[in-house]
């Protein structure tokens, strides 16, 4: 067997952390977004979520922009989009049931949007809450800022509110 490559294993995504360490995952967009988004890198990201063997990744970014290229790689995916606009009540409770699924039958899932910000963070916050996994919305907000190393703002705060009445 040929021993692979530093490059064939790609490259880490930014801000990458695991929520649920085997199980659940967030990270920003493959190849990064505005102005910072490179093709190749986004390439070399995929093919680092390939090769750690996500079963699925879940786009939140509003517009279906480079999802061919999971397909061309061979990773699977599903578009989730959740704009601004969007009723995050709706959106929720939709997901966090699909997310519950996938994770219980042993599959490995990405959750990206274009930035790691507050909502990508209050909704796996929000998650751990509504998953009974941690009791209470302050202790979600806690670990999830301990996890992804940053202060969550109102937007991630309200989706850990809005996880509490689902």
């Amino acid at each position: 067997m040929a021993t692979k490559g530093k490059w064939a294993q790609g490259i880490r995504p930014r801000n990458f952390h695991w929520i649920i360490k085997d199980r659940l995952a967030v990270c920003e967009r493959p190849g990064g977004y505005g102005d910072n988004h490179r093709r190749v890198r986004r390439q070399e990201e995929i093919i680092w979520i390939r090769e750690q063997s996500f079963t699925t990744v879940i786009s939140l970014i509003p517009a279906p922009h480079n999802l061919h290229n999971y397909d061309e790689l061979g990773v699977a995916w599903r578009h989730r989009p959740f704009a601004a606009t969007d009723d995050p009540h709706a959106l929720l409770a939709k997901l966090y049931p699909e997310l519950e699924e996938l994770i219980g039958s042993s599959s490995k899932v990405l959750v990206h949007q274009e930035e790691l910000g507050d909502r990508v963070c209050g909704l796996v916050a929000g998650f751990l809450l509504w998953n009974g996994l941690i009791d209470t919305g302050p202790r979600a907000i806690q670990v999830i800022e301990q996890i992804t190393q940053r202060q969550m703002g109102p937007v991630g705060r309200e989706l850990v509110t809005v996880a509490l009445d689902l």
